[in-house]
């Protein structure tokens, strides 16, 4: 039976109390939260820690706050929690096509947001999602409160920008332009409909069985503004995909209508971007096409939930 090496136990009463417990432990403290990443990685001594931080009772943590240009999360937000949210549902449909799709309802109910980001595994599914919404990291340390992007926040397979005696205490995500609303003049891709403006998002991942962790995901969020494509996030997790994004892909959609061509385009310079690894989940040249192909459709999911009349590629399977 494999059982993790001895370790040192502390009980945090507060964040401030929390990141003064780094400061005193040192570099080889870790923080406790949900415990489903790292609880496992510590019985099979890949990781080590000499003392575990426990921040679970930190419930001052654990929140949804929604204003009118931003949803800030908890760090300690349960992943149920997002999953269980309306109006999380009806702002940022990714993030719950995500969660529907993260391991099993045990796991959802106990492990937490910030958890999931601070373990940097590259097949997080978190990860990819946040990248796609160009969300903001909030890290609470010894100097005071620091933001950073998402797409900075991983610097390398499970490693981030957090310092040793520090916190990500909160998530910021962007609401953009109203979820849907139809335009009174302007045409999309001659089509002869009135232009569109509003906000599609969606997350689709490609697993071996439910629950598992993807052979490949892809999210996207697509801002549209009379009809053309006024802002574009990509994330792309278990891919090989910088920083969890795309963003030549990004690029080449701005100023675009919604067309199967440009759709179809953006999703091989997604491809073009990544850098999957053959494992035990698929070859890399397998991973490569389904890069491409993810992009794609959930580009035209996002397009349609934005309110755009569905290209005729979104009549096939979603994966």
């Amino acid at each position: 039976m494999q059982v993790p090496a001895h370790v040192d136990y502390e009980r945090a009463a507060s964040v401030e109390h929390a990141v003064a417990l780094l400061v005193r432990y040192g570099p080889e403290a870790r923080i406790l939260a949900g415990g489903h990443s790292l609880i496992p990685m510590m019985k099979l001594r890949l990781a080590q820690p000499d003392i575990l931080i426990d921040i679970n009772a930190l419930t001052d943590l654990r929140y949804l706050r929604g204003t009118d240009s931003e949803l800030c999360i908890g760090a300690l937000t349960r992943h149920a929690d997002l999953l269980e949210s309306v109006r999380v549902g009806e702002r940022f449909t990714i993030l719950h096509d995500a969660e529907r799709v993260i391991a099993d309802p045990i796991v959802r109910n106990w492990g937490t947001v910030g958890g999931s980001l601070c373990q940097a595994d590259p097949s997080e599914d978190l990860s990819a999602a946040f990248a796609a919404l160009k969300g903001t990291m909030v890290i609470r340390g010894p100097d005071g409160t620091r933001t950073v992007s998402a797409r900075d926040f991983h610097t390398g397979p499970y490693q981030t920008v957090v310092g040793p005696a520090e916190l990500l205490t909160e998530i910021r995500v962007p609401i953009r332009v109203p979820i849907r609303r139809v335009a009174r003049t302007g045409a999309v891709g001659g089509t002869g409909r009135a232009g569109i403006t509003g906000t599609g998002s969606g997350y689709l991942k490609v697993a071996r069985r439910a629950g598992d962790w993807p052979v490949g995901a892809a999210g996207a969020v697509v801002c549209l503004d009379g009809g053309i494509i006024a802002d574009a996030g990509l994330g792309l997790t278990a891919l090989g995909a910088p920083h969890f994004t795309a963003v030549a892909a990004e690029d080449y959609l701005l100023g675009k209508p919604p067309t199967e061509e440009h759709l179809a385009r953006a999703g091989e310079l997604a491809a073009e971007q990544c850098r999957p690894t053959t494992d035990q989940r698929g070859p890399a040249d397998y991973k490569l096409h389904l890069a491409a192909e993810l992009t794609a459709r959930v580009l035209r999911l996002a397009v349609t939930r934005a309110g755009q009349p569905a290209p005729p590629a979104l009549a096939r399977p979603t994966a």
